[in-house]
């Protein structure tokens, strides 16, 4: 078995600014690790793992180096980057580094989007697969969104006994299913033909287009639109639904919910990752991250869903909820930070309020999944969750509302609903 995990690349993640100004996308810390770590360790655990690669097209930069060994340390499994020459889509990838996928007689192996968060049931899938198809079959994950969210994704008619899925819309412009892509799946070497098969349709096409300028590749193919929906109804490919956590990981709002659901997931998997209510420590309300080498005030009040990075400072009479704070950011007496994510070594002055417009889905749909807000709407910003990019600094007993500011700001005054540039 192996794993490929999907991390896309520097012209992706515009979204997600300016945090993605200092870290590649994949390496932003959720619930303490970063987002990436989450689909490494659900991968390390499945038994018979042997290898993990990531692919993607950032250049290999320090930090990525740097993660992948700690990675390989933590999990004891080898973990390689594989680094395309261009953006070839989530199935042109795959298809170019076939050999090294399929090096050591892998018989499947497992792709993972990296902007999702997940319970990841691979080992289900597994199962699953032997239970239904055959051993050649291919599996999605799937899941339940409600009908109206349902267009923004992938959505799978299946059968309803054998699972077998007739029919692939990729965000369908009327309603087709409830049942929707998770960007996880379970495939075997047999993929290949059917991408080669796209690979040799599109180098047809551009052959016959003389006026194409070049620009378009045939190695570019999408996994969704260009494999998926000519498998479907060929008895070759099935849906596993799971009832677990998922969410996209494409806005930084979204990132502070994805927060919550691993967080939530901790008390069961890692309950030695949420901080306890300590004598002379601070209080601590729901589930909280805290780095080791954070130095928080004990009269400061976090959580729920709080995670607090590595070196930073929480002053007395903190309060902090629904928030990231990230690396080498501190927080002064009595500051108010609620629905936000704090950049690194960003500062905020005494009795400063920072808070932001939560983007979670409706709590009383259980298929609800989150929007992917746009920035502006009739020309004004859509209130959202406040960001504040790198080495930012808030001057004290001001109010920060529904904002973004850029890297490198020292602000004089409040702000509301603007982009600071």
């Amino acid at each position: 078995l192996k794993a490929v995990i999907l991390i896309g690349g520097p012209q992706k993640g515009t979204r997600f600014r300016p945090l993605s100004f200092e870290v590649p996308k994949p390496l932003f810390p959720v619930a303490g690790v970063p987002m990436v770590q989450h689909h490494i360790e659900a991968c390390a655990k499945v038994p018979g793992m042997k290898e993990i690669l990531l692919m993607g097209f950032y250049q290999p930069n320090e930090a990525l180096s740097r993660f992948l060994v700690s990675a390989q340390q933590e999990f004891k499994v080898p973990i390689r980057y594989l680094q395309e020459y261009a953006a070839l889509g989530t199935g042109g990838g795959i298809y170019h580094f076939r050999d090294q996928i399929l090096s050591g007689g892998a018989e499947a192996f497992f792709v993972l989007n990296a902007d999702v968060c997940s319970e990841f049931p691979l080992q289900e899938m597994l199962e699953f697969r032997q239970q239904h198809g055959d051993v050649h079959s291919f599996v999605i994950l799937g899941t339940t969104a409600n009908r109206t969210q349902a267009l923004n994704y992938g959505c799978i008619v299946a059968n309803a006994d054998t699972q077998e899925v007739q029919h692939y819309v990729e965000k369908p412009s009327t309603f087709v299913s409830e049942i929707i892509n998770c960007g996880i799946y379970l495939f075997t070497p047999a993929i290949f033909q059917h991408i080669g098969e796209v690979f040799q349709r599109n180098q047809q096409e551009l052959a016959l287009e003389e006026s194409s300028n070049g620009w378009q590749r045939a190695e570019v193919i999408r996994l969704e639109q260009d494999v998926f929906t000519a498998l479907a109804g060929s008895g070759k490919l099935y849906v596993y639904k799971t009832d677990g956590f998922w969410s996209q990981i494409k806005s930084a709002g979204s990132a502070i919910y994805a927060s919550r659901l691993y967080l939530n997931q901790y008390s069961k998997s890692h309950p030695e990752r949420l901080a306890q209510n300590k004598p002379g420590g601070p209080v601590i309300r729901g589930n909280v991250y805290i780095h080791p080498t954070a130095s928080i005030d004990s009269t400061a009040v976090l959580g729920p869903n709080v995670s607090i990075g590595e070196g930073v400072t929480v002053g007395a009479g903190v309060r902090v909820r629904e928030s990231i704070v990230l690396h080498g950011a501190s927080l002064h007496d009595h500051t108010c930070v609620l629905n936000t994510i704090v950049g690194w070594d960003s500062t905020i002055g005494r009795w400063a309020r920072v808070e932001g417009t939560p983007s979670d889905p409706n709590p009383n749909d259980p298929y609800a999944k989150i929007d992917s807000e746009t920035l502006f709407r009739d020309g004004r910003l859509t209130p959202s969750i406040t960001i504040l990019g790198c080495s930012v600094t808030i001057p004290a007993e001001v109010v920060i509302l529904n904002s973004i500011v850029l890297p490198h700001k020292e602000l004089s005054r409040s702000y509301k609903n603007q982009i600071i540039l």
